[in-house]
């Protein structure tokens, strides 16, 4: 590989060959320290050596009704997980408190369903205010499915960023949901982006998708111009439709990060849910292509503790990033 020419072409946003890219997924192990310090030249022109924490609320579990065949909150699933309604104002509150002592920048919420009723968006209205209010927080939520005047009225309640993943390619989407599309995802992506509200859109790996597959996530995205993107790798949950699925190495997972890199050169690219279980040993290689992780847990598994996980960003040289 020309390291020098795609490192070259990334940091100038010219995006690299589809051989190239693929070639990148299906590099021998043995070069996989080439490979990382070739992304990790992308990611410092932008974000030096900082790390973003980033920290989830699940505003609402379970009792969904999409079939995502990766969800433990599915209408498929009987995965046994916590189900509760929305939380209260003065739980989400806590929440951010939590997110602020465990040194997060960002702090989202999260609910399951297909998209949101006009109540909750109200509720999350005032959520955003009251958390404004009190702390130096991003506020981010992931709601599902959103209309764009929803969008509207959460930007001018002070939301700053919207989840909405695209998940997978286009072609793979159907095989592993069929209750909403692809470009029902994409729809609200673009919906979130016309209110001028910052994106954050990426996908979950592991699911059984071809190089292809990863390639045009990748290049979705690119198009997409996301803010933020978030690279999930499949934990496969007993009593999901992919409890079998365990495709993935930490090579493979640090190779996808780095291709993500390369296809998004300014995107704050977050080493995602399913860090722990699949990098395994080799988590802490992910920052050099990644410049933000999760901490504490996800919506219904666990995760690296914030203050493990500020030792690892500290021990490999890097620095958090400060609000």
């Amino acid at each position: 590989m020309e390291w020098s020419s795609i490192i070259s072409r990334s940091l100038t946003d010219e995006a690299i060959a589809r051989e190239e890219a693929l070639d990148i997924l299906r590099l021998p192990d043995e070069q996989i320290v080439e490979v990382l310090r070739a992304a990790f030249e992308v990611r410092q022109a932008t974000y030096g050596k900082r790390v973003k924490i980033c920290l989830l609320q699940n505003a609402r579990s379970g009792l969904c009704p999409e079939d995502c065949h990766y969800c433990s909150q599915s209408a498929v699933s009987t995965a046994p997980i916590a189900r509760y309604l929305l939380l209260p104002l003065d739980q989400l509150m806590e929440g951010a408190r939590r997110a602020r002592e465990a040194g997060a920048r960002r702090y989202c919420m999260v609910t399951s369903g297909r998209g949101p009723s006009e109540e909750d968006i109200a509720h999350f209205c005032e959520a955003a205010r009251l958390i404004k209010s009190q702390y130096p927080l991003e506020i981010c939520v992931s709601l599902g499915i959103l209309s764009g005047t929803q969008a509207h009225q959460l930007k001018e309640a002070g939301v700053g960023w919207v989840n909405h993943n695209l998940n997978t390619s286009a072609r793979h989407h159907p095989a592993i949901c069929t209750t909403h599309t692809y470009q029902d995802r994409l729809q609200t992506v673009r919906n979130v982006q016309q209110a001028g509200l910052m994106t954050c859109s990426g996908g979950i790996v592991g699911m059984g998708e071809t190089d292809e597959d990863l390639l045009e996530l990748a290049l979705a995205l690119r198009e997409l111009r996301v803010n933020s993107l978030p690279v999930n790798f499949l934990n496969p949950i007993p009593g999901t439709p992919l409890e079998a699925c365990r495709a993935l190495t930490p090579m493979r997972c640090l190779k996808i990060l780095c291709l993500f890199r390369f296809l998004n050169p300014k995107s704050d690219l977050r080493a995602a849910g399913g860090r722990e279980v699949n990098l395994r040993s080799l988590q802490p290689l992910a920052l050099y292509p990644a410049n933000s992780i999760f901490v504490d847990g996800y919506l219904t598994t666990p995760g690296q503790a914030a203050q493990a996980a500020r030792q690892m960003v500290s021990d490999m040289g890097f620095e958090l990033e400060e609000s």
